[in-house]
């Protein structure tokens, strides 16, 4: 079986592993959780950054640092996964949920003003696929309105927009190191604070209400709690794990590039005869090759593609159900204006296998059963 994913492992990893336990410091904020916070700060030419436990807790950090309360409300788009959406619940937020273009699965920045109320506080845009958002058009809807921008891209290490980093445009951003994601530490995320004035309340809020960091840099003689707060460090051994990852980063992103191109290339003739849809990236848009997808005719197609390539030996998985029809999300929010491609192109949407290390005769084998699917039926 072709599975759709395997979590990156390069080779050096259980060397640094080693090192940190060596060291006798494996709680958080070892010199590998400061080795990975320089590296990507560095990389994307970023204010702060933070490893936290995990992209969710990410999204818990930015929501609070946003000071939301409850009755607030933060607009957002209801295909992404359900931590975007618990983040500003945790705070009492109330969702309202805008619908997604169609060429990128990215919420509809034309549709996000008129779902602004006197009770907005943020926008939060997620770059699927490590496709960036309109971010232009955001961010002027946002400093109009007096709102903070939240960028979740948990889906978008390394792609940017305009020639910017995603995660770094927006008040905060959040990355993901989850084991399905281009580098892991198996569960694992980072915090983008793009302002100052948050870092010493960031550092509080990750810190379990302590201000510990300013005495383990000699500013106060002891620590004490000084605010809310919980527990968002990354063991070290995560972090260890992460830091093989980007010392061959480059690497990685070359390889899973080279799986995308084959995908794109191999399928343009279905393309072209309408049987599929490919991804689109618009101009100015840098992807990172986190994903790629096919979308069928209808849902029934697709159930029959994946059924199909699974008998061949090829995993197909299907992505979201939008929130806005889940329990949860009649629970928690309200979808603004009509649902026209939500739920009909995710209905439609086919990931194909996509990892670090996909050989070339599995490349093939992918391309191989999705055509004779269309071939055949």
């Amino acid at each position: 079986m072709i599975n759709f994913n395997v979590p990156p492992y390069v080779g050096n990893e259980l060397k640094y592993v080693k090192e940190a336990i060596d060291s006798h410091k494996i709680c958080g904020d070892g010199q590998f959780t400061k080795k990975c916070n320089a590296w990507l700060e560095k990389r994307f030419h970023a204010q702060k950054i933070m490893l936290t436990t995990s992209g969710s807790t990410a999204l818990d950090m930015a929501f609070e640092l946003c000071g939301l309360k409850t009755g607030d409300e933060v607009i957002l788009p209801s295909y992404t996964f359900s931590s975007t959406a618990n983040a500003p619940v945790l705070c009492g937020a109330k969702l309202v949920f805008v619908d997604i273009r169609p060429d990128t699965m990215n919420i509809d920045e034309k549709k996000i003003e008129q779902a602004i109320t006197d009770k907005t506080k943020v926008i939060c845009c997620v770059h699927y696929a490590g496709v960036a958002c309109e971010m232009d058009t955001i961010m002027d809807i946002a400093r109009r309105h007096g709102l903070k921008v939240i960028e979740d891209a948990a889906q978008a290490v390394t792609s940017t927009y305009k020639g910017k980093y995603l995660g770094t445009i927006g008040d905060f951003g959040c990355y993901s190191f989850h084991e399905t994601k281009n580098f892991s530490m198996g569960e694992g995320g980072a915090l983008v604070i793009n302002s100052p004035e948050f870092n010493e309340k960031a550092e509080i809020l990750r810190e379990k209400g302590t201000n510990r960091a300013k005495f383990f840099r000699g500013q106060v003689d002891k620590y004490t709690w000084v605010d809310f707060g919980d527990s968002y460090l990354p063991s070290e051994l995560n972090a260890a794990y992460l830091w093989g990852q980007l010392q061959n980063a480059d690497e990685i992103e070359a390889d899973r590039m080279a799986t995308w191109n084959f995908y794109d290339e191999s399928l343009q003739e279905l393309k072209a005869s309408g049987k599929v849809e490919l991804p689109t990236v618009p101009d100015g848009c840098g992807h990172n090759a986190h994903m790629y997808y096919i979308k069928c005719k209808d849902l029934q197609e697709r159930t029959a593609l994946i059924h199909y390539c699974r008998e061949r030996g090829v995993q197909l998985v299907f992505h979201y159900i939008p929130l806005h029809s889940a329990p949860a999300g009649y629970k928690f929010g309200r979808f603004d204006g009509e649902d026209v491609y939500t739920t009909n192109e995710s209905e439609r949407l086919v990931r194909l296998p996509m990892y670090y290390g996909l050989k070339e005769e599995e490349r093939r084998a992918v391309v191989t059963a999705v055509t004779d699917f269309y071939r055949e039926n």
